[in-house]
């Protein structure tokens, strides 16, 4: 089964080095309108470091192919979906 998932993942286009647990940090310019202090304005989370919570590979049990697969949560309040080359593991 994990012999599956790891070539489900490559297919899907997400990076399997990355696993939910990992510390990462944001390495490229990426802006945001949804940041809880500064809701509604564009703020750019460059260098903003945070934890891999999620890696969207299935929807209802089927295989998705997301524009952003890795859910990354920075805090408590603050969540946001990023693609592979946007992070780096720390």
């Amino acid at each position: 089964m994990a012999v599956e998932i790891l070539v489900e993942k490559q297919k899907l286009g997400v990076n399997v080095d990355m696993k939910v647990g990992d510390r990462v940090r944001i390495k490229e310019s990426v802006v945001v309108y949804h940041h809880p202090e500064h809701r509604g304005q564009a703020f750019d989370i460059k260098g903003t470091e945070g934890d891999v919570v999620a890696i969207v590979t299935q929807w209802e049990n089927r295989p998705v192919s997301a524009n952003l697969p890795i859910l990354v949560q920075f805090s408590k309040k603050f969540k946001a979906h990023l693609r592979d080359n946007e992070l780096e593991i720390i």
